[in-house]
């Protein structure tokens, strides 16, 4: 997530330097957790990814499919870090760095995504039962499906300021306790507190198929690279991301052809905020493997972005694969909860993907 001092530094060219002195004050979590699953209209603007030229609809390797500027009404909505999609592309759901879960029902006028429906918040539960309550237990990041769908299964979320990841047993109307950790490496202690395992993913095909990976935001090598592992059944394996233009990862989401796409994010005073979506190959992803993969799509804030930290990736009924991401507003009115979809071109598309074993 942006630390709350920098809450509203992406809002810089519209709201100038006044609103960027109140920002910190702005950009507080709710203090109190939720209780019990509630119920929440949300208001959906639909958005154009180039604001300037709102029919233009390729950008960099990926093809634009419609987005919209969500306005929930309730207090608890928003801070979203992690989301997965269900096979059909309709059921959402969401882990938030407040500590809450969110499902929802997407509503699409063709292909373009037309309104947010059905919309239940939730607290995620601690060991005991109880709604984590504390900023340093319930800043969840991440999430990947390890079993079932988004109505009811089973999925990894991970954590930063408590470094850690979990496994969540979840239905319609719970999610969790957690019923195990995930063991992670012990270099993984080097972590800061705001700058923890903001990516976590499931390898869905292939010899690494149900291997997780992780990626810190910025745990760096001497050379500088992004530091992430490959969590199996032998433990844990050190994998490095070639770190380019001083960029960090913020998601990350597994492909069906047992690869992996990575959202991540730049911010500089100067230059405001920018995103990139890079793809990982199956075939790299290997344990000590220094990966650079291949760039879709980098974005300055000239185009319709804000602090873009979600990603999933799932395939439409023409066989395309579509990937959904989600902005963390850090409950700040200076920033926005957007939700925009990009589909890879058919000749470009990833392998079909072969069922899942459970995890």
């Amino acid at each position: 997530m942006l630390v709350p001092a920098l809450a509203g530094l992406a809002a810089i060219s519209i709201f100038g330097l006044g609103a960027l002195l109140v920002a910190p004050a702005l950009a507080d979590k709710p203090a109190d957790a939720l209780t019990a699953p509630i119920t929440t209209p949300v208001t959906a603007i639909p958005i154009t990814f180039d604001r300037d030229e709102p029919e233009r609809t390729a950008f960099g390797k990926l093809v634009f499919r419609g987005g919209l500027n969500l306005f929930g009404k309730s207090r608890h909505f928003g801070g979203f870090s992690g989301i997965a999609l269900d096979a059909s592309g309709t059921t959402l759901l969401a882990v938030s760095d407040a500590g809450t879960w969110m499902r929802a029902k997407l509503d699409y006028d063709g292909r373009k995504l037309k309104a947010l429906q059905n919309v239940v918040l939730g607290p995620i539960l601690g060991h005991d039962g109880k709604p984590l309550k504390t900023d340093a237990e319930r800043d969840s990041e991440g999430l990947a499906l390890a079993t079932g769908d988004t109505r009811q299964g089973a999925a990894f979320v991970s954590f930063e300021r408590e470094q850690r990841i979990m496994r969540y047993p979840f239905t319609a109307t719970r999610f969790g306790p957690p019923d195990r950790a995930v063991p992670l490496p012990k270099e993984s202690k080097r972590m800061s507190a705001n700058r923890g395992i903001e990516a976590v993913a499931l390898i869905r095909a292939g010899r690494l198929k149900g291997t997780i990976v992780a990626f810190s935001e910025r745990l760096t090598d001497r050379a500088g690279n992004l530091k992430g592992w490959l969590i199996g059944g032998r433990g844990a394996d050190t994998i490095t991301l070639r770190r380019l233009g001083g960029f960090d990862i913020t998601d990350a989401a597994g492909l069906p052809d047992g690869g992996i796409v990575l959202l991540e994010r730049r911010f500089r005073y100067s230059e405001g905020v920018k995103m990139r979506i890079r793809r990982i190959a199956a075939t790299e992803l290997k344990p000590g493997a220094l990966i650079e993969g291949e760039t879709l799509l980098e974005a300055h804030d000239n185009l319709n972005i804000d602090n873009m930290e979600a990603i999933t990736a799932t395939r439409s009924a023409a066989g395309e694969t579509i990937l959904t991401l989600m902005s963390d507003d850090n409950f700040s009115p200076l920033q926005r909860s957007l939700i925009m979809q990009f589909a890879l071109p058919a000749d470009k598309r990833v392998a079909a993907e072969p069922r899942r074993s459970a995890n």
